[in-house]
Parts: structure tokens; sequence; C-alpha cells
């Protein structure tokens, strides 16, 4: 199917469509005593002529609705059960606003296929104040709403209330001032728990040594250290720091991004080179490099250089 009739076919499930559900009881009567209706797109296609006998007819629109959209409509369905039983007129209705955002078909995929629970929100209480929040608080203008949220589909079902405005609230007592770094670099913070997520973090990185001050300088300079988990990221890297490069607190503080890089591909290999040469990099030097640079770096702080 092209481009184009895909996005007329689209078009023409996810419209209101008041057909009746197939209960029990008539589903089981001859199809003389069903309302005649001409064959369509949606009986032909093999999408529909596969799906299971005894679901519905709206079941079997929506199904095949969001695989026309490059939806996964099982994982769909599963994650977000109240898909089930929403109209096609409501997916509309959310398809249009989003649309009326600036977001475009294309963006459809990920966004509903990472929250599908977007195609059952509410668009006046949930979505709506979502989008006065990027404006009011974040100052992101209309035509850069698309950026943001293919950034960040998580927006679209956190709460502004209880969710990014305390969030936010804390991210500036911290010192995030750039607003439009946290709008379109940083979004995810927004989208984190203060108390489960952000403030551990935080307590991790004070526990280890560094003061509270520094601290906080560290995730302003790297805002990814509040996106890495405490077990399967710092603790595993900072033990390796400790014990296998006999890494000082002052090299971390000078290089935050240390925690970002993978410990296995990048940390162990490259540590392991530079003292089989009996080279001491700093951190930044030995872990930015592309492989090219590093090996001239050591070739030039080597012992024969």
């Amino acid at each position: 199917m092209s481009a184009a009739a895909a996005t007329a076919f689209q078009s023409s499930l996810c419209i209101s469509s008041q057909k009746p559900s197939f209960s029990p009881t008539n589903s089981q009567e001859p199809n003389t005593h069903l309302p005649s209706k001409p064959k369509s797109l949606l009986h032909k296609h093999p999408l529909y002529s596969s799906a299971h006998h005894n679901l519905s007819l709206q079941i079997k629109e929506k199904i095949l609705c969001l695989e026309i959209m490059g939806i996964d409509s099982g994982k769909a369905l599963s994650l977000n059960p109240s898909l089930h039983t929403t109209s096609l007129d409501s997916l509309n209705s959310i398809i249009s606003f989003l649309q009326s955002k600036g977001i475009h078909q294309k963006d459809f995929p990920r966004i509903f296929g990472m929250c599908p629970r977007i195609l059952t929100s509410n668009i006046k209480t949930e979505l709506g104040p979502v989008f006065s929040f990027l404006s009011q608080d974040l100052n992101v203008p209309e035509n850069n709403y698309r950026k943001v949220i293919n950034k960040c589909p998580r927006l679209l079902t956190s709460s502004v209330r209880d969710q990014l405005k305390p969030a936010l609230f804390y991210l500036q007592r911290l010192g995030f001032k750039d607003l439009e770094a946290l709008a379109y670099q940083d979004p995810v913070l927004l989208v984190s728990s203060v108390e489960h997520t952000l403030i551990p973090k935080l307590k991790f990185l004070e526990s280890i040594g560094f003061s509270t001050s520094e601290a906080k300088s560290m995730v302003l300079r790297c805002p990814g250290l509040f996106t890495f988990s405490i077990e399967n990221n710092y603790k595993p890297k900072f033990e390796y720091f400790k014990e296998e490069m006999n890494g000082d607190l002052e090299d971390l503080k000078a290089f935050p991004q240390f925690f970002a890089f993978s410990l296995e591909k990048r940390i162990k290999p490259r540590h392991i080179e530079a003292i089989t040469s009996g080279v001491k990099l700093p951190l930044a030097n030995m872990l930015k490099s592309t492989d090219d640079e590093f090996k001239e770096l050591l070739r030039n702080n080597g012992p024969n250089s």
C-alpha cells in the first residue's frame, strides 16, 4: 500500500463510526439479519480477515487503525487495556488534537509505541495542560512542540500538577536555569520522580565523598547523571574507578561525564591499554578521544616519546 493510500485508509478508519458491535446473540444469526453495508477496504485487508472471527467489527477496526499507523496493536492493547473499550471516535480526536499541535503522522509509531496510554488520554484534563505547560512554563513556541514531544513522548502521560511542575521547581532550585536546554535536550528530567529518581542520584554522589555543592555542580554540568542507574551504572563504575584506576574524586569532579561511558566497552579497555603503554591520561582525554586520537595520545605520551 502506498503512503498516500495508507493515509487515506487510516483516515477512513480513525473516524467516528457508529457501527453496532456484534453481540454473542446476533453474531450467531444468519447474515441476512445483519444491516447490509458495502464491502470496504477494511473487509478486504489481510489484517482484518486474519483477525479472530469472534472479535467485534469495532475491535478489528481499532487493530487495523493502529497497525496502519505503524503501531504494534498487540503491544498497545496489552500495555493499555483501556484501548479495548475506547471508541474510534475518541482515537480520532486524540490523533486530530496532536496533529493540531504540530505532531506529524510519521511521529505516531514512536510516540504511541512508547506510550500507548496517550491513545486513551483525556484531551481537556491531560493532554491540553501538557502543551500549556510547554508554552507557559518552558517558553516553548507552538512550532516547536513536535521537537519536544518527539524527544520525550512521556511528557504526554505526565501530570502537570503532580509531576512536571514539581520536577521543574526542584531542578530550578538546584540551579537549572536554561529552560531551552530542559525542553529540547533534557526533558526526561521533567518526567523523572523527584523523590525516587532525582534526589537519590544526588544523595549517591554525596555518599561517595562529594559535598552537596559539588554534587549539584556535577549534575548541572552533566544532567545525564540524573538518568543513570545507581546499581547498574554508578556503583560498578565507581568501584572500578577507585580500585583499579586508583582515581581521585577531583578527577570525577572535573569530568563527571565519566559515568556516561560504557564500563566494559570504553572505560576498561582504554584504561588497560593506557596502563600497558605506561601512560596516564586525564579522564576526558582517555574517554572522549576517538580510537585514532587515543592511539596518538599513547604514542605521544609514552615512555619512549
